[in-house]
């Protein structure tokens, strides 16, 4: 049985994953980036380590990614939400 922060955990990495899918799939999105996104996805769906393991490495990824000039604002703001949400997950 997962712990409640288990639980919580598994929660907060379903909604940013969820939010960057969203960002993913937008067109006005650009290709770099959507490719960049999409494969900071599959490594917070990979459970070969911790979830805070994950969380730091997506967070790292996700800050380079909103320093590039070519992002859309709208798209830089969506990713400091998930940024938000994956900081708040701890082991």
């Amino acid at each position: 049985m997962a712990t409640k922060k288990q639980q919580k955990n598994e929660e907060l990495m379903l909604k940013a994953i969820g939010t960057l899918q969203s960002m993913s799939e937008t067109s006005t999105t650009p290709r770099n980036i959507r490719k960049l996104i999409k494969d900071t996805i599959f490594s917070l769906q990979n459970d070969s380590s911790s979830p805070g393991a994950r969380a730091a490495n997506a967070i790292s990824t996700l800050d380079e990614i909103s320093q590039d000039p070519n992002i859309p604002s709208f798209s830089r703001v969506t990713i400091w939400s998930a940024v938000g949400t994956l900081e708040a997950i701890r082991d």
